[in-house]
């Protein structure tokens, strides 16, 4: 591909000047500059000053090809005296390929959670529920991109195997790339995502025991190449069952955030599946109340559909079981655009933020993303110095 531009007669733009421009173009799923992963393959320039740029991809049929070709195309012929720019793509080879996958692990070639590492400042919430139906995956996805959309940078696993609906209500078309054994998530609305659903073909259900869900969230969370995450979150299953423990041995410094309705019902086994934190050791972050009313369209007055005081009845519960203080983070009215942008793939947040769910929302996302990442168990690199 070539592209030609107006600045013939100007003296020939140096390799320098290509080479920097080219740093400032990040690979579009990895989000780091292609300079540093070793994908500018070659630079040639003639004496009229048309530039030949040779780019490694790192598999054969990149989806993403030609956004690569058009960002670097872009950034060099903004170079002083390039006059025309050509793009060349090639193909990493598997040697390349592996010292490209152990530069994204820090030179570990062992698979690790890098979240469960003491010296890690990502803040990892697990959302939980009770029952399935209580909106818990609709908070999740909502959540993450209120977050993201305040400048953070946001990962969500579609933790829930049998039921995964994320990548749907987050706009996430996008497939897993594999370099490797590594697996570089699809982005979408700014928050890294990863489903089993982007592995099975339609909708085809996941029939698998607990071995096998057990190895695919420890996939997830080691083997998918997450960069430096302020926060994490993890859409889990309805219930106790294998994924709940599972995250509690892979992440065990995760937050469960519990997600209930303001029915009493729906409030009980909520505050049931919260309590695992008492046997696991992990700590209640807090407690969001869905659908807690429907605002009256001819009225200011609220309609309780499915009652009232649920949250405050599992935050009250949750906080006697674990004998520290669990706080309701916010109360989601029931609001038909926050289910249109679900089915569509546009979180209410983004689309309508001032709207009741949109406000709520965002002011959940305000508390859990303005806590302040933890220095604790991290080396500062300092070396006591002797006075005497």
């Amino acid at each position: 591909m070539a592209t030609d531009t107006s600045t013939a007669g100007n003296a020939a733009p140096a390799e320098d000047a290509v080479r920097a421009a080219l740093a400032t173009v990040n690979d579009p799923e990895i989000h780091r500059p292609i300079t540093d992963l070793g994908m500018v393959k070659s630079v040639e320039i003639a004496a009229d000053g048309a530039v030949a740029v040779g780019i490694y991809l790192t598999v054969s049929g990149c989806p993403l090809r030609e956004t690569i070709t058009r960002e670097v195309t872009e950034a060099v012929a903004a170079v002083d005296g390039v006059t025309g720019v050509s793009v060349e793509l090639d193909v990493m080879s598997d040697e390349q390929r592996k010292e490209l996958a152990n530069a994204l692990r820090g030179g570990q070639t062992e698979r690790e959670v890098p979240f469960a590492k003491p010296g890690s400042l990502t803040r990892v919430y697990a959302v939980a529920s009770g029952k399935g139906g209580v909106g818990k995956s609709s908070v999740t996805v909502n959540l993450a991109a209120a977050m993201a959309a305040d400048g953070m940078k946001v990962g969500v696993v579609d933790a829930d195997i049998y039921g995964h609906s994320v990548p749907r209500m987050l706009g996430a078309e996008g497939r897993p790339t594999q370099v490797e054994n590594m697996i570089m998530p699809p982005s979408a609305n700014g928050v890294k995502v990863i489903s089993i659903g982007m592995f099975t073909p339609g909708n085809a259900p996941v029939v698998w025991r607990g071995p096998m869900l057990h190895r695919a969230l420890q996939q997830f969370l080691a083997d998918v190449f997450w960069g430096d995450l302020d926060v994490l979150l993890l859409d889990l299953p309805p219930g106790t069952g294998d994924i709940a423990i599972s995250v509690a041995q892979l992440v065990p410094n995760a937050e469960i955030l519990v997600v209930t309705t303001p029915q009493q019902a729906a409030a009980e086994v909520a505050e049931r599946a919260g309590s695992i934190a008492v046997q696991t050791h992990q700590k209640i972050v807090g407690v969001v109340e869905n659908m807690s009313g429907l605002p009256c369209p001819h009225c200011d007055e609220m309609v309780d559909v499915f009652g009232t005081g649920g949250g405050q009845k599992v935050a009250d519960g949750l906080t006697r079981t674990t004998g520290a203080t669990v706080p309701v983070l916010g109360s989601i009215p029931i609001d038909v655009r926050l289910r249109e942008g679900g089915d569509d793939g546009r979180p209410v947040v983004l689309t309508d933020p001032e709207s009741p769910a949109g406000s709520a929302l965002r002011a959940v996302a305000g508390k859990l993303g303005g806590r302040q990442r933890g220095l604790s168990g991290m080396s500062l690199g300092i070396t006591p110095r002797n006075k005497f």
